[in-house]
């Protein structure tokens, strides 16, 4: 018996998984005639003429193993969003996916890549192989995601990194601010496989806010204990440096933290920029809301391996109050040009888009209405601080407001949780397991929608950066080998 369209959209509404929820939406788009829609190359939303060529010329290069020229068309016509075939409008038509000519292009970039980078070939040796794959793809670029403040409402993060993670679409840019950075330190710390079980609601240590009271608030003391939120970061991450956590996992975490002063700009803490520091003190510092948690020391490992207070004539506090999400540092650090954002800062989700279709009258009227509560915050900020005198702990808080409202919050995907003015209740509340367990189904449900538009728009990076893993361990090996000496006579 066929089920109607509301059946079906019921059907996703309720889906226990990701591959129930992409079963009813593949038949609802061919009941509803989006599967029609996606067999048509034409569409006003991208070039799709130049979409066929590229197509057509890669294609036809690959079959007649004419590698120079293959070479040739993927070095000068690769581009991220090549004739705007990542527009987010292109998904929202149907269900799911998009064009079968863009998912047909994208597969067969992909392909041409691989068969790069498995042959041998004797016009293009590995020397010319392992240029080509690190300079096209540095210059295609790479995605990043980044996970935003929200306290924890920030729990919001599991449901999103369990479906990337799921799905094998997790990048290997990592940054994390806040409540974010505590989610991004357990992804970057831990294995593939602890991280299986790591993100069951019932494995996470969640007990973090113990109130101190508000009586000392103006007197620059905190409202929650510091202390009690260490203690659950220690049950959830490993006492580890960037560096050693980069070399377990693969995966570049990225934790902003602000300076405990006024007028000073937040620092990216990774394994490049900061490779000793510990994870677990920079995501408590970056945990640190001014007037609610105490500032925070870094540590680090000395040379000695001993471990040692960082800059330790200053403290640090909520990185996301200065840069939650880190975009320009992460395009300068690894050749970050897309951004996928989980963001649930509760003063930011409710005025974003939940429509892919960023040009419709109601997002425009959105965006136009942020803008104005922005500017008009901003004014009333710098008034307030022209005019009065405050006290040291008063005045970094109004000057940390203004960073605030001055941020840009939304990235190429942004995937948001459900508008519940219920939220800001359970900002600094301890969840239950059971909480956990829904925010983990709301951050799983809210990012089904999104995984084919992240699976295409990072297909070609994802494999550039298999293809350079590969040729890089196999030049390990060639490095490894023992010379012969010939001996002359």
């Amino acid at each position: 018996m066929k089920k109607s369209l509301k059946a079906l959209e019921r059907d996703m509404q309720h889906a226990l998984s990701y591959a129930e929820w992409r079963e009813a939406g593949l038949e609802h788009d061919r009941l509803s005639g989006a599967g029609d829609w996606k067999a048509d190359d034409r569409s006003n939303g991208y070039d799709y003429e130049l979409i066929r060529l590229r197509l057509a010329e890669i294609r036809n290069a690959r079959e007649r193993h004419d590698v120079n020229r293959l070479v040739f068309h993927l070095h000068e016509g690769l581009h991220g969003n090549l004739g705007n075939i990542a527009n987010p409008a292109l998904y929202g038509v149907s269900k799911v996916g998009t064009k079968q000519l863009i998912e047909t292009y994208l597969d067969e970039v992909a392909g041409a890549l691989e068969y790069l980078c498995n042959g041998d070939f004797i016009e293009f040796g590995f020397r010319e192989k392992l240029d080509f794959f690190k300079t096209t793809g540095g210059a295609y670029g790479r995605s990043a995601l980044m996970l935003s403040g929200g306290a924890a409402l920030g729990l919001f993060h599991m449901g999103v990194l369990k479906t990337l993670h799921e799905q094998k679409l997790m990048p290997w840019v990592i940054s994390g601010s806040s409540a974010g950075s505590i989610m991004a330190a357990v992804v970057g710390s831990h294995s593939d496989e602890e991280l299986v079980e790591i993100l069951k609601p019932e494995n996470l240590y969640l007990n973090a806010f113990k109130y101190v009271g508000f009586r000392g608030m103006f007197k620059g003391k905190p409202v929650l204990d510091g202390s009690h939120l260490e203690a659950c970061l220690e049950e959830n991450i490993p006492d580890v440096t960037f560096e050693e956590a980069f070399r377990k996992t693969g995966r570049a975490i990225n934790v902003t933290v602000s300076p405990y002063d006024r007028h000073q700009d937040a620092r990216l803490l990774n394994a490049r920029t900061s490779p000793n520091v510990l994870v677990r003190k920079a995501v408590l510092a970056s945990c640190a809301v001014p007037a609610v948690f105490p500032p925070v020391t870094l540590w680090a490992k000395n040379i000695n391996g001993e471990k040692v207070p960082y800059i330790p004539t200053r403290k640090w506090v909520d990185g996301s109050i200065k840069d939650d999400l880190p975009v320009r540092r992460l395009q300068r650090l690894y050749g970050v040009n897309h951004s996928i954002v989980s963001q649930t800062n509760p003063h930011v989700v409710p005025f974003m888009s939940r429509s892919d279709d960023n040009h419709s009258v109601a997002a425009h009227a959105r965006r136009v209405l942020a803008a104005n509560v922005r500017l008009n915050v901003n004014f009333a900020l710098e008034f307030v601080q022209k005019g009065i005198k405050w006290s040291n702990d008063l005045g970094l808080i109004v000057d940390k407001a203004q960073s605030v409202v001055s941020q840009k919050y939304v990235g190429d995907i942004n995937i948001i949780p459900p508008r519940r003015p219920t939220n800001v209740l359970r900002i600094f509340s301890n969840p239950s397991v059971d909480d956990v367990r829904e925010f983990i189904e709301t951050g799983e449900r809210a990012t089904w929608p999104k995984v084919d538009l992240i699976r295409n728009t990072t297909r070609i990076s994802r494999t550039f950066h298999d293809c350079l893993e590969q040729l890089r361990q196999q030049e390990m090996e060639r490095l490894a080998r023992p010379t012969r000496l010939v001996s002359v006579r």
